[in-house]
This record gives C-alpha cells, structure tokens and sequence, in this order.
C-alpha cells in the first residue's frame, strides 16, 4: 500500500497492484484499474518511489527467516 495525499489534505493508501496510469495534468492524476480516478499532491516521481520502496520492502519481509540468503555458510554448504 502507498500513502498519498489529496488536495484537502486527508492522506489515504491505495494498492501499488492496482495502479493502471499515473498522469500530470499537472495535478497527478492516478488511475485505478477499476477506473476510478484520484488527484493527488505528490507528484509521479513520489509515488513511483514509494511503490519501489513497498515492493523492496515486500521482498525483504517474504525473505525473512524462511529464505536465508545464498551468502550464508550454513546453507551454501548443502
């Protein structure tokens, strides 16, 4: 999920899987794969680092404990 902000202020998260377009009009229009459409304050740069940094955060959190890295002399050795 990503926080964003609309014009009035009130911040909200929306799905990084269900973003379809992200438009400057110049206002940042994003679309939904649904269709529906939000005005945001954050300009497109902003939200495409916040999803790359929700989807590194995903990897590192699906990684934890179950999938030790290669580099680790325990399990590089089997």
């Amino acid at each position: 999920m990503v926080k964003v902000t609309r014009f009035n202020g009130s911040q909200f998260y929306i799905s990084a899987h269900q973003l379809e377009t992200l438009e400057a009009t110049p206002d940042t229009v994003i679309t939904l794969l649904s269709g529906r459409k939000y005005i945001v304050v954050e300009s497109i740069d902003e939200i495409i680092d916040r999803i790359v940094e929700y989807r590194r955060r995903l990897v590192l959190w699906g990684n934890e404990d179950e999938n030790p890295p290669v580099e680790d002399k325990e399990y590089a050795e089997e």
